[in-house]
């Protein structure tokens, strides 16, 4: 397989994927009608580093096929906020949520400077998202509404794109985020499979 055929099938699976990345979460969330698990403040510091990532790649004219899949996860996190501040019996804070993150947006192309630190600081905000989801399953031991099948494509979307990026603009700020978040996305895939995996065979004992 040549390298261009490589990197459009790496472009294309990448885009498909994360068309329905959140789907088995939201899913998971609707039906149990609770989002024990979920950890809010993961997911407010992931939309805040999915808003900076794509900013930075349109602010500097990087090629639409390296970054189009952000927006839709975008779109989809903020379903995922409105159902878990609706299952938490807070969604009139929605409102102030979407203020701060719009604000927050706009202020990042005022100046390039901002774009760049915002960017600099990229990798430590996904980082934290990760982490703080890692705190919330260790503090319940149990995995609760959270999907597995959602973790493992948000692991192979970053994996694809370390080889898109390697290929393509070589940014090394880009490629750390994208080493760094295939490995916490692992971690966290992982700790949710033993939760399960626990908690089925607790279950069967009881």
């Amino acid at each position: 397989m040549s390298s261009d055929t490589l990197l459009h099938a790496a472009n294309f699976s990448t885009l498909a994927v994360c068309m329905v990345l959140k789907f088995p979460q939201i899913f998971a969330l609707m039906r149990a009608k609770s989002s024990a698990g979920v950890s809010l403040n993961s997911l407010l510091l992931e939309l805040v580093g999915f808003i900076v990532f794509v900013t930075y790649q349109m602010y500097y004219d990087y090629p639409p096929p390296t970054y189009l899949e952000y927006p839709i996860l975008i779109a989809q996190d903020a379903i995922l906020l409105l159902l878990i501040l609706h299952y938490n019996g807070s969604l009139r804070q929605s409102l102030l949520y979407t203020l701060l993150l719009v604000g927050g947006w706009r202020l990042l192309t005022v100046e390039k400077w901002i774009v760049d630190l915002a960017m600099s600081l990229c990798t430590f905000i996904s980082a934290a998202s990760k982490c703080v989801q890692l705190q919330c399953l260790w503090r319940c031991k149990d995995a609760g509404q959270v999907s597995a099948l959602s973790w493992a494509m948000a692991t192979y979307t970053c994996m694809a794109r370390i080889y898109t990026t390697t290929v393509t603009t070589g940014d090394m700020q880009v490629l750390v985020r994208f080493v760094a978040m295939t490995l916490l996305n692992l971690w966290v895939l992982l700790t949710v499979l033993y939760y399960q995996r626990h908690g089925s065979s607790s279950k069967k004992e009881d």
